[in-house]
């Protein structure tokens, strides 16, 4: 259950102090929360190319985003073919594989999720899309942008079923919900990946009635707005995990829930509670996330995990659910770590870079920087909100980190395609963000 443009700060279990979530929160309460949840990248794209193939997505030059769909098209954007996703991996032990959602992964011939391993899918081709159109009854549409011309108005893509496509009517995030609950339904008796990436939250910020009206306190329409398409998300999550326990098949499934990246926090809609920085950056904003795993009878419930873990762990954690080794990838098997048979933490470091951007933690330690001259050190378990540079009291951290963060970088390889920029001003400083 993969979230889009979500905040750190944006759901109840992670602080959200005016919009419930409660079957997401559910997932904490019946499984692990954790507080140090990453993504592989602070847009879109180059995270779900890690996650879905559990390595460093510069290992195959995924390194940016692209977009809008015409230039994806143009520039040779699209998950390198050389590289097996997750339902390849796992069709080796029986599993039959439905996506339901945002793929952003490529739109030329061949990129296609089943051609990439997917049996059934039902979603949309490129980064953003719209949620609802004219027909749909009790339309709400926000203005997201601002005036701001760095959030352009995002034009309906068409919605597929398989290769073909379909109209739709409903409420997308209502729709990818219906969907998923019926693959779930139709493969309850053998072995199933069931992989849901909503476009919500990510703008423009859609609601129908249903959702709105639950939030008449909320005077900021913007972020009401946001409050409303979460709500909506929660709704769908507790569909989906309702159809897990009615089939009684919640001992046997492995549920996984965070985000793609940070909240986009130049919206005006959403936060990232008490993070810094946002989506594009490689403050905590960008990539820590909300990261929840439940697997009844095999993860303690209620367990809160403070380790540094990372969305390329998650397809070796499948792969060794289902039986499978795991080879090649630079993601590691949580259940060990996390239902305790395994001490220590799962990473000795994680790195991050985009173009002149480069981030490293390690510990509590975590180095950002930016091009030449720009040096930040923070120690998180003082300043999770990262206000503190210590950079020059700690000389010899910055020398370490930085030795380790080349040494990673030279084993990657360049990107495939180029940046676009984003201008954004991050503790009074503005830098341009690749993305």
């Amino acid at each position: 259950l993969f979230a889009d443009d979500l905040g750190y700060g944006d759901i109840g279990c992670y602080g959200s102090p005016d919009v419930p979530t409660p079957h997401i929160d559910s997932l904490a309460k019946n499984g692990v929360k954790c507080t140090d949840g990453y993504v592989s990248c602070a847009v879109c794209s180059p995270s779900r190319a890690a996650m879905l193939t559990g390595r460093y997505q510069h290992r195959f030059g995924h390194e940016f985003n692209s977009g809008p769909p015409e230039r994806e098209a143009q520039v040779g954007f699209g998950l390198p073919a050389s590289e097996k996703i997750a339902p390849v991996h796992l069709k080796a032990a029986g599993y039959r594989s439905g996506m339901f959602g945002k793929w952003h992964l490529g739109v030329r011939p061949g990129y296609h999720p089943m051609d990439r391993g997917f049996d059934e899918f039902f979603g949309f081709l490129p980064g953003a899309n719209a949620y609802v159109v004219a027909k749909t009854p009790g339309r709400r549409t926000v203005e997201s942008a601002d005036g701001n011309s760095q959030i352009p108005e995002t034009r309906p893509q068409p919605i597929y079923r398989g290769r073909q496509a379909v109209e739709e009517t409903r409420y997308l995030t209502d729709a990818l919900a219906d969907e998923a609950v019926s693959f779930i339904e139709r493969n309850a008796k053998q072995p199933f990946f069931c992989y849901v990436p909503f476009n919500a939250v990510h703008t423009p910020l859609h609601a129908t009635g249903k959702y709105w009206d639950r939030f008449p306190g909320i005077a900021n329409e913007k972020h009401r707005a946001l409050a409303a398409m979460t709500s909506a998300m929660d709704d769908a999550v507790g569909r989906i995990l309702a159809k897990v326990r009615q089939l009684q098949l919640e001992r046997d499934t492995l549920i996984v829930f965070l985000s793609d990246n940070g909240c986009p926090a130049i919206t005006g809609a959403g936060t990232n509670g008490p993070l810094n920085g946002q989506k594009v950056t490689y403050y905590e904003g960008g990539i820590r996330v909300p990261f929840l795993m439940q697997w009844t009878g095999t993860l303690a419930a209620g367990k809160t995990y403070s380790q540094p873990v990372v969305s390329r762990d998650l397809l070796p954690t499948f792969l060794a659910a289902a039986g499978l080794k795991a080879e090649g990838m630079d993601g590691v098997d949580l259940i060990p770590y996390l239902n305790g048979s395994k001490s220590g933490a799962p990473h000795e470091a994680l790195y991050w870079r985009g173009g002149s951007a480069r981030a490293v933690r390690m510990g509590k330690w975590k180095l950002i920087e930016f091009g030449e001259g720009y040096t930040k050190l923070y120690d998180l378990a003082a300043d999770i909100g990262e206000k503190n540079d210590v950079s020059g009291r700690h000389p010899e951290v910055v020398k370490e980190l930085r030795r380790k963060w080349k040494a990673w970088s030279d084993s990657t390889m360049a990107p495939l395609w180029g940046p676009r920029y984003r201008k954004l001003t991050v503790n009074g400083e503005t830098l341009n963000w690749e993305l």
